[in-house]
């Protein structure tokens, strides 16, 4: 994708984290930005720094997990701005815990969230994009935890391992397609974002449930402390976003040092070994 000034992007989990600064970068060349997030106050705080650089800014409550809703955001989209040019799959929530310890309700909220919003997301807009005729990006963001498998984290890594997934299936359909559409996987490792407190957004449907093991909140605080030390910024991540849709460039890795535990994995799966630890 080449052209951006007065095109339309949006962006799932827009109000803050690496939706934020997806959406600060693509403003910045002059497109037209649709936020969509469960945090009505994060989301407006966002509004409110785009607006002050002159963007045009529509904001939509969006509850991925549910179709009807990521269909009155496309809705909204395009009677507001009349097409859509780039989609940030981006919203997303964690929970930790062993895999035969987590509750229902953790699998599905965040299945929903994570596998199910991005789904949602390209059923409704992939058919627009695709109808429009025009150059178009489509960012699905998935995880490092979306290559590896590391203890402790089992709900949160088949849910990215979907999304990785997805978007290789999907660009396979593009491609046979010949569609001026094109799409990307993002996988970070450790960003300062709101990931690791998620749960502030938790449906009540899906309240915990469990009561959580002193490992386990131990465990939480680790990531929450590498969460926050994270040594690449969302701001860096987004310009990684940026400049992968300006090249068509499909994989996203934005800490370079995580590929020796994924071409570990790798190996693994080829030699037939037992899997080590990828931390």
């Amino acid at each position: 994708m080449k052209q951006f000034k007065d095109r339309i992007a949006v962006v799932t989990g827009g109000g803050s984290g690496l939706g934020r600064a997806m959406a600060r970068r693509f403003a910045s060349e002059g497109m037209k930005i649709v936020l969509a997030d469960m945090d009505e106050p994060a989301m407006a705080h966002t509004e409110a720094e785009l607006t002050g650089k002159g963007a045009a800014v529509l904001s939509v409550k969006t509850d991925v997990a549910k179709a009807e809703q990521v269909e009155t955001l496309a809705r909204k989209t395009l009677e507001t701005f009349g097409a859509v040019h780039i989609l940030a799959n981006n919203a997303g929530v964690a929970e930790g815990g062993a895999a035969w310890e987590n509750t229902i309700a953790d699998w599905e909220w965040v299945l929903g969230v994570n596998v199910w919003g991005v789904i949602n997301g390209l059923r409704t807009f992939t058919p627009i994009m695709l109808k429009q005729d025009a150059e178009g990006h489509i960012i699905n963001t998935a995880s490092v935890a979306g290559l590896l498998s590391p203890p402790g984290m089992a709900i949160y890594s088949v849910s990215k391992h979907a999304v990785v997934a997805l978007s290789e299936a999907l660009y396979q359909d593009l491609a046979e397609r010949q569609a001026k559409v094109k799409c990307s996987v993002l996988c970070p490792a450790y960003v300062p974002t709101g990931i690791a407190d998620s749960a502030r957004n938790r449906p009540v449907q899906f309240a915990e449930q469990r009561q959580k093991r002193d490992k386990d909140l131990a465990q939480e605080e680790v990531i929450r402390h590498a969460v926050a030390h994270g040594r690449v910024s969302a701001d860096q991540v987004a310009e990684s976003v940026f400049q992968a849709v300006k090249e068509e460039k499909f994989y996203i890795l934005t800490h370079k040092r995580i590929k020796d535990s994924v071409r570990m994995r790798l190996e693994d799966i080829i030699e037939e070994r037992n899997p080590r630890n990828p931390l």
